[in-house]
């Protein structure tokens, strides 16, 4: 029994005679039915106690060859006919819910007896449960169907018999081979290009939160794609047959092997864990993998966080390895036979046929600076394809020369400040760099960031392929493209003089996340220590590691405090100091927020930002010793919308009356052309009824959001309804204006964005003003919240919602700040505690990054003074923080 081959042995757990005997009893379908839930209960319970993959993985397959072998006998075949197992079946691999692709393969004409038979197998098949994916086929229909689809073409390459005809495989075969259809070029471009389309469905990126196992980049799909090109070019059954003919070396398929088990056993996890063909790791699976996989929480990592960091490292390796063969096999496959057009670069380079290849083979350890410069050659000269793959497995071998010494010298420091200041695809270097492994070992604090994942729905991407991105944006806005999606940042940096500074401030902006304390201080002294060590001026240093440090306070200005107040602004201006890191700052932080989630920026947001440069910016032409005076804008203001509606008849008697005692914050915050528009629509008004008036926001005049305006008797939870209407309709509150009118009224403003980020249509409009309208007249007997369903992944992050109070004496208020994943009726809940607290909500500053919230409230108490006892302050807070979470244990 030793020496019999694997697929001829049986599961040891299958007991044939057994099986025999019950199908000779009848109730065909609930014995296979039980074979197949005793199988499945067998190979969860040794996965679970940790058996080699292989063998489960190559069992199964095995255990399924039997059951259709018995389910083929259950019927009559009279003609030529072959069951043929294909795709990862074929290869005899199959994971708990994979598919089980089979192919019938028949000569032309079948008798009706066989068309029955293989009716009713099928039906049979999916009877007991096996997930059957089947086409039914004459050979000269199979040999045309390929002929025109690289997949089926693929699917027959990997295929075995199973039972019946074997030689109708064999003809198949040969008709399908590569000297009569696709030859091995056209099959490695065809190919290719599948990959190349598949990669672009996931952001090219490997590094997402929830990555595909299967066809992200680096997945289980690039390994397979090495194996179908290698084996059409090379004509071989498995990838093991290379094994010595010089296309692998043994470390690469040490790192093929290694990596094909993590993955598999990964998978057959998911597939565990979902009881269905999910292919994505799922924040629902993640946790409970890194469980299966024996990783336990620390003090600095989360046991979640070693096993995906494990994952993201492993599918890098992947990456490398797909990049390095695919190259291998494109000059052994395309360019065989080609003219050899070698183009001297230096005495240590060589352009050939468009890739750069080392000149000699011990090019790397005579000068190690060479690791560097191939890099850098290729920055400079965009004719340059790519790096040959020989070159590529060179660089590999030679990575360890890279030292203390190595970054200390000056020749290296310089030809790393030459690949900065690179006029062509930087980003397309940096990252060849980190995939070769030569970008970690230059700097050793990038190689601690890379493949960590960071546990929050903010941020979409892990820090290296996070930072990457950040600088690919900084490259995108001197693109012709960008003049339209990001006016003000293509401007800024088609002057900007030294844009190799802000290149560097991308670069080490998170580069401490993960050590624990302030990322941004200890990013700055691992900046400032990289700026000394590659000769940066001191001037420059002191940009660069400011620009680390200060890199998240332009967001959280924008989006956190009133840039309406020019105290705001003055505050900022100080902080920034003068025009040169206003620009850079505002670069660096636009394409910080696009590079750590696509959604965050919307055109709300960019008109936040661009109000902030711009005010900012006049604020240091003014001179930050000239403050402008509140009272100023205020009456500048006034004046204006007085003009705005002496034009519609209005006296300015009549208009001062309208206005009463409004406070001086409506003022400043609203435009003039919004007060006129509010103060027309009151006059006009003669009813106890809210007003609700609708339009698209003109901010600082770009289009922002959809600005909702609301005047209603002030009453108790006027905020709560308003805010439960609006997130019923799919409408995210994007900022709050919230005013007390001094006849008895509240007015408040809301700019809203939908669920694609975007102004919400004015179809819209009719039914958004009868919703509100509905909500609040319900105010005074405001039923429960009502909530919409929490979405799956909220419920997977551990981060519970927390909150931080003050006093602002000046504004006479409590500032309460609230930070929390961003829950549905989130604003309503907080209403409803203020209401149960006889808290007054005065105004307000909402901001939604992504799938968080980071709002702050101006609240008094009932009497309109801050709140001043600690404990009711206490109470609040943890009010406010069990409503938020209890949200996801009762609506998930």
């Amino acid at each position: 029994m030793k020496n019999t081959p694997y697929f001829e042995r049986t599961p040891f757990f299958f007991d044939q005679n057994h099986f025999r005997m019950r199908l000779a009893d009848g109730k065909a379908i609930a014995i296979f039915k039980d074979a197949l839930h005793a199988a499945k209960v067998n190979f969860d319970r040794r996965f679970r106690e940790g058996e080699d993959i292989r063998t489960l993985v190559y069992e199964q397959a095995h255990f399924v060859d039997f059951l259709l072998h018995y389910a083929w006998h259950q019927f009559h075949w009279q003609g030529s006919v072959c069951l043929i197992a294909v795709g990862g079946y074929g290869r005899g691999e199959l994971h708990p819910a994979s598919d089980i692709d089979l192919l019938f393969l028949h000569q032309e004409q079948l008798p009706q007896a066989d068309l029955e038979a293989i009716e009713g197998f099928f039906t049979f098949l999916w009877d007991i449960g096996l997930d059957i994916g089947h086409s039914v086929r004459t050979l000269a229909q199979c040999v045309e169907i390929a002929a025109q689809d690289i997949t089926v073409a693929t699917n027959i390459l990997e295929s075995r018999t199973l039972m019946g005809d074997g030689q109708l495989r064999d003809e198949l075969l040969a008709l399908t081979g590569p000297d009569k259809i696709w030859p091995p070029d056209a099959f490695f471009k065809a190919k290719f290009q599948e990959q190349q389309e598949r990669h672009a469905k996931h952001d090219n990126s490997s590094n997402n939160l929830e990555p595909n196992v299967k066809n992200a980049p680096g997945g289980l799909r690039d390994i397979q794609m090495i194996g179908w090109v290698a084996k059409r070019f090379f004509n071989v059954r498995t990838i093991r047959q290379l094994e010595g003919r010089g296309f692998f070396t043994e470390e690469e398929f040490a790192i093929l092997l290694t990596g094909e088990e993590f993955l598999w056993r990964v998978r057959y996890g998911l597939h565990m864990l979902a009881k269905r063909g999910e292919e994505r790791l799922l924040f629902d699976h993640q946790r409970e993998l890194a469980t299966l996989f024996g990783y336990k929480d620390t003090p600095e990592r989360l046991a979640i966080e070693q096993f995906m960091h494990r994952y993201y490292r492993i599918v890098q390796a992947l990456q490398e390895l797909n990049d390095v063969l695919l190259q291998f096999l494109s000059e052994a496959i395309l360019q065989a036979g080609q003219q050899q057009n070698v183009e001297p670069i230096n005495a240590r380079f060589q352009l050939r046929n468009g890739f750069i290849e080392a000149a000699y083979t011990r090019v790397f350890e005579d000068d190690p600076s060479a690791l560097l410069e191939i890099f850098v050659l290729m920055g400079k000269d965009k004719r340059i394809l790519g790096v040959r793959a020989s070159t590529i497995r060179l660089i590999r071998e030679c990575r360890h020369l890279i030292d203390d010494e190595f970054r200390k010298d000056p020749d290296n420091t310089a030809l790393f400040m030459d690949l900065m200041r690179s006029p062509y695809s930087l980003v397309r270097q940096l990252k060849r760099m980190k995939r070769y492994g030569i970008l970690g070992r230059y700097l050793p604090e990038f190689d601690r960031i890379t493949g960590q994942m960071q546990h929050d729905l903010f941020h979409i991407y892990t820090v290296d392929e996070h930072t990457l991105l950040v600088m690919k944006n900084m490259r995108r806005f001197r693109l012709p493209y960008a003049q339209e999606k990001y006016p003000v940042a293509h401007h800024i940096m088609k002057r900007l003089e030294k844009p190799e500074l802000l290149y560097i401030a991308g670069l080490f902006h998170d580069i401490a996340k993960g050590r624990g304390g302030d990322h941004s201080m200890l990013g700055k002294v691992d900046a400032e220590a990289f700026c000394e060590r590659h000769g940066l001026t001191g001037r420059e240093t002191r940009l660069v590691s400011w620009l680390v440090e200060m890199h998240l306070l332009m967001s959280a200005v924008s989006q956190k405090q009133d840039i309406s107040d020019p105290d705001v602004i003055h505050k900022f201006a100080l902080l920034v100091g003068d025009q040169l890191r206003l620009d850079y700052l505002y670069l660096l932080t636009v394409a910080d927020i696009n590079g750590t989630n696509p959604d965050l920026w919307n055109t709300w947001r960019a008109s936040l930002m661009r109000q902030l440069y711009l005010e900012t910016k006049r604020a240091l032409r003014r001179g930050l010793e000239n403050p402008i005076d509140r009272q100023d804008i205020i009456l500048e203001t006034q004046q204006a919308a007085i003009r705005k509606l002496e034009d519609k008849n209005f006296s300015e008697s009549r208009i001062r009356t309208l206005w009463g005692d409004m406070g001086d914050d409506y003022f400043l915050r609203e435009s003039h052309l919004d007060i006129a528009w509010h103060t027309e629509a009151i006059a006009c008004h003669r009813s106890d009824e809210p007003l609700v008036l609708i339009r698209q926001s003109r901010f600082n005049g770009m289009e922002g959001a959809t600005q909702i305006f609301v005047r209603t008797k002030d009453r108790d939870n006027v905020f709560a309804a308003a805010a439960n209407a609006l997130s019923g309709l799919d409408l995210d509150i994007q900022d709050a204006r919230l005013y007390s009118s001094p006849d008895g009224y509240t007015i408040d403003t809301f700019f809203v964005l939908d669920e694609n980020g975007e102004p919400t249509h004015h179809d819209r409009f009719d039914i958004i003003r009868r919703t509100l309208h509905d909500e609040l007249s319900l105010v005074d007997k405001y039923p429960d919240i009502i909530q919409r369903r929490t979405p799956r992944v909220l419920k997977h992050f551990a981060m519970p919602s927390r909150t931080m109070i003050s006093n602002d004496l000046l504004a006479g208020t409590t500032v309460l700040e609230v930070i929390s994943p961003d829950r549905p009726g989130l604003l309503a809940a907080i209403g409803r505690v203020f209401l149960s607290f006889g808290i007054q909500l005065q105004n307000a500053k909402i901001a939604t990054l992504g799938e968080r919230v980071e709002d702050i409230f101006f609240i008094t108490d009932s009497e309109g003074q801050p709140l001043s006892d600690a404990a009711q302050c206490e109470a609040l807070q943890v009010s406010i923080c069990k409503a938020l979470d209890d949200i996801v244990g009762q609506h998930s």
